[in-house]
């Protein structure tokens, strides 16, 4: 309690400007620059796109970013980040048990823990805000990411949820995956950003306020990213496309858990009813400056060296603004792509699942801009494929025609930064076409390609704990491995 007379030390949130507000004279400024360095030819073609996160005044108008002390805040609840015990040491937790009073400490003892991703409340005691929300985030490892993902989310809808089921005007929010739990900080932003947006979009209505209380750390990050979640204007909107992460979950924010999101089509071999058959002939010629036009300008000799990369790097950055813009999430749920983590070289290992490809069902545009998004940002440094092969049937294998559309639109850098890629449980019929493809389509990618029998051999490039496995690729390589055995 402060003394009578003393100025409190509490902070009162509708003192706090929100975020359709200047933040003073530095944010104005960083705002008009953000806007004004966008190149006009990509603003231009982002103007026909829409942003799954439109300009939102009545939404920017709740939404407060501060720096500093969640535990000073004045609002109706605020978060504690803990562990399952609720025992956790960390500043956050330290800062409201110091100004909460002991009697909290006797109050978490009676709710037994918490498991992950859930969330509990208790009364504020001490504290300006009248309820503590508590709740655990995930322990981060790359090669459960999925888990992790899954579990933030959960973290801040329970927190949402606990806000609207006990009539909340305001909440304030710590940054929950904390620096003991190794959650990337990036990564983690994204989450919370994108499932509190959803939350207010949908079920909002009566809370008036949410706080983001951050550190002089975490500011920044929230800085970059909040343009892409709660853009001020129209324009804002427009830029901010590019820079959206492939999967940015469904329409609650949550991220897209594969065995609940695959989508099949009816007729899977009726091709002649869809747009697939026609992939050749408009699907990537739909983007200007279609590549075998290029390679006809090229052969002639009309395009300079210089014009050529020019013009290659253009038509990427369209395929690139337009992976950014779309909706990828039932591409993403088929879980054919995603990064684990690193080789004995320390180099990023991405894996492309084979079987989890149906060819002839999925709309191959899609997959090839998720491809992109997800590539660009792994390719800027020395990464390496693996490409499991196991219990591929036709349905699942990619058209040559295609791989070489892929190979001639991706960026220079998907190929020079390309170290290895292993080919895993090939067939005799694979090899020979991989041979051929290699030494005739391509060039710079044959010395590159590994084939590789059993995962013993993977393991002695990759270690296992680094690779995240699909268990019916683990059950094929026993059983493979008894069959041999026996036979000897």
């Amino acid at each position: 309690m402060d003394p009578l007379g003393a100025r409190s030390q509490f902070v009162e949130v509708q003192n706090l400007p929100t975020w359709d507000q200047p933040q003073g004279v530095q944010d104005e400024v960083d705002r008009k620059k953000r806007l004004t360095e966008e190149d006009d030819q990509l603003a231009n073609q982002l103007n026909s796109l829409e942003s799954p996160f439109p300009f939102r005044q009545d939404i920017n108008s709740k939404i407060v970013l501060f720096n500093g002390d969640v535990a000073l805040l004045n609002c109706t609840a605020i978060v504690n980040t803990s562990n399952e015990t609720l025992t956790d040491k960390n500043p956050v937790s330290d800062s409201i048990h110091r100004y909460a009073g002991p009697e909290l400490r006797d109050e978490l003892l009676k709710l037994k823990g918490c498991r992950t991703g859930e969330a509990k409340m208790t009364e504020g005691f001490n504290l300006a805000a009248r309820f503590i929300i508590h709740t655990v985030g995930p322990k981060y490892k790359a090669k459960y990411r999925t888990a992790a993902e899954s579990s933030l989310y959960s973290c801040y809808r329970n927190v949402m949820q606990l806000s609207k089921e006990h009539a909340m005007a305001s909440v304030g929010l710590c940054v929950v995956s904390t620096v003991k739990r190794a959650y990337p900080l990036e990564d983690a932003t994204h989450i919370a950003l994108r499932t509190v947006r959803r939350f207010l979009e949908n079920h909002g209505e009566n809370i008036e306020t949410v706080v983001f209380a951050v550190s002089d750390v975490e500011e920044p990050v929230y800085r970059k990213l909040m343009p892409l979640y709660y853009p001020c204007s129209i324009k804002e909107e427009k830029i901010s496309l590019p820079f959206l992460p492939a999967d940015i979950g469904n329409a609650e924010g949550e991220p897209v858990v594969p065995e609940r999101q695959i989508r099949i089509a009816e007729k899977p071999g009726n091709l002649e009813d869809s747009d697939l058959g026609l992939v050749g002939s408009h699907a990537f010629a739909r983007m200007e400056g279609d590549v075998d036009k290029q390679r006809k300008l090229i052969l002639q000799g009309q395009m300079s060296e210089a014009a050529q990369h020019k013009q290659h790097q253009r038509n990427y950055n369209r395929w690139l603004c337009r992976a950014r813009a779309e909706d990828l999430s039932d591409i993403a749920a088929l879980k054919a792509l995603y990064q684990t983590g690193v080789d004995l070289c320390g180099r990023t290992v991405m894996v492309v699942v084979g079987r989890n490809i149906p060819v002839t069902i999925i709309d191959m545009e899609k997959a090839l801009l998720y491809f992109i998004h997800v590539m660009d940002h792994i390719t800027v440094k020395e990464y390496v494929m693996v490409y499991f092969h196991t219990l591929t049937a036709e349905h699942n294998h990619l058209d040559t025609d295609f791989l070489k559309k892929l190979y001639d639109i991706v960026d220079a850098k998907f190929k020079k930064n390309l170290r290895a890629f292993y080919f895993v449980h090939p067939t005799f019929r694979t090899k020979v076409s991989t041979w051929f493809f290699t030494t005739f389509s391509v060039s710079g990618l044959k010395e590159k390609v590994h084939h590789i029998e059993n995962l013993q051999q993977l393991f002695t490039c990759i270690l296992p704990e680094e690779i995240d496995i699909p268990p019916f690729v683990l059950e094929y390589d026993t059983r493979v491995i008894l069959v041999y055995c026996t036979s000897k």
